[in-house]
């Protein structure tokens, strides 16, 4: 490992498992993008009198050429959750970082259109259907113009695929007159 690391514990008792796991984590961050010159890893328990059990905050300051990447990442009971967390924001960030200083273009998923098979209404989700005969997943939240009350089975939509916990599903779904390149409503 060629990156300067400080590991902080605060409120938390010095565990040399811990320390490892740190150490383990900084090193692979190194292996997307291998320019770190310096990682400060803070882990603590802040003071709250709400909470029953202790919560973790992990901060990443990650001191790249001509920046300093920051994480900061809430609390999560489990100390190693909160750091795998952490370290997954931080790998992120490097990896657009340095796709920026590359030069690289980020590459966007391209819209697909498709139609609504099956509402759930009442707990707030559905199903559209895409070209190639899938069905994917949506939330109410995901539609781009809040009018989840107003679809219905059938309706033609446009969406973004994404990976979520439970698979692929759509998301920034939009409703309303798609256009054709020729600029004609269908």
């Amino acid at each position: 490992m060629k990156t300067l690391l400080q590991i902080t514990a605060r409120d938390v008792p010095h565990s040399e498992a811990l320390e490892s796991h740190i150490r383990q984590k900084t090193e692979k961050l190194e292996t997307f993008y291998p320019n770190i010159m310096g990682c400060r890893v803070v882990v603590e328990v802040p003071h709250k009198h709400k909470h029953q059990g202790r919560m973790f905050n992990v901060r990443l300051d990650i001191t790249v050429p001509g920046k300093e990447l920051v994480v900061n990442r809430e609390a999560d009971e489990d100390v190693y959750v909160a750091l795998r967390d952490a370290f997954d924001a931080a790998k992120r960030q490097l990896e657009d970082y340095g796709r920026r200083q590359r030069g690289d273009i980020k590459a966007h998923a391209p819209i697909i259109r498709g139609k609504v098979v099956r509402l759930i209404a009442e707990e707030g989700y559905g199903f559209i259907e895409t070209p190639d005969g899938e069905e994917l997943y949506f939330h109410r939240d995901n539609l781009a113009e809040n009018n989840f009350d107003k679809l219905e089975e059938g309706s033609e939509v446009k969406f973004l695929e994404d990976i979520g916990s439970e698979g692929f599903q759509a998301k920034r779904v939009s409703t309303g007159k798609h256009h054709t390149s020729e600029g004609e409503a269908e």
